[in-house]
């Protein structure tokens, strides 16, 4: 690819993206917010949409004390302009503290694939979308 404002662009939301998943990985939720926009909207396949920095704090607060995940095996991809992307990956976690109305936890491990479409602002995430099979993961943990 010729070295284009264009493609300048792409390589720089990919170090973006795989960022803020290293940063997941370390446990580091200070880190993935400062990659956020203020305004940043968060949507989870099974869940609310959340909008601003606070409720995705407050969102990861809650996955920290209820989950340990490890995020393997990423692949990430970018829309030509660079203003958006995506990632696959295969979760591998253990179910730490019960979440009301899913199955009790008692630190079951699953392994569960899933994936996040962004879009990109000013070199900052201003949505993050995940999907994953909420059924796959409720038979893992339930076994």
């Amino acid at each position: 690819m010729p070295d284009t404002a264009e493609s300048a662009t792409r390589v720089e939301t990919a170090k973006l993206i795989r960022a803020y998943y290293d940063a997941f990985n370390a446990g580091n939720s200070e880190a993935m917010l400062s990659m956020l926009a203020d305004d940043v909207i968060h949507d989870v396949n099974q869940g609310e949409r959340r909008q601003g920095k606070e409720k995705f704090r407050a969102f990861s607060a809650r996955m920290a004390h209820n989950y340990s995940e490890q995020l393997k095996d990423i692949t990430v991809m970018v829309s030509k302009d660079g203003l958006r992307a995506s990632a696959e990956f295969n979760v591998h976690g253990i179910y730490k503290n019960s979440e009301e109305g899913l199955p009790p936890a008692a630190g079951q491990k699953y392994v569960l694939p899933a994936g996040t479409f962004f879009a990109i602002r000013g070199g900052k995430i201003t949505r993050v979308t995940t999907y994953y099979n909420l059924t796959d993961w409720m038979l893992q943990v339930s076994a």
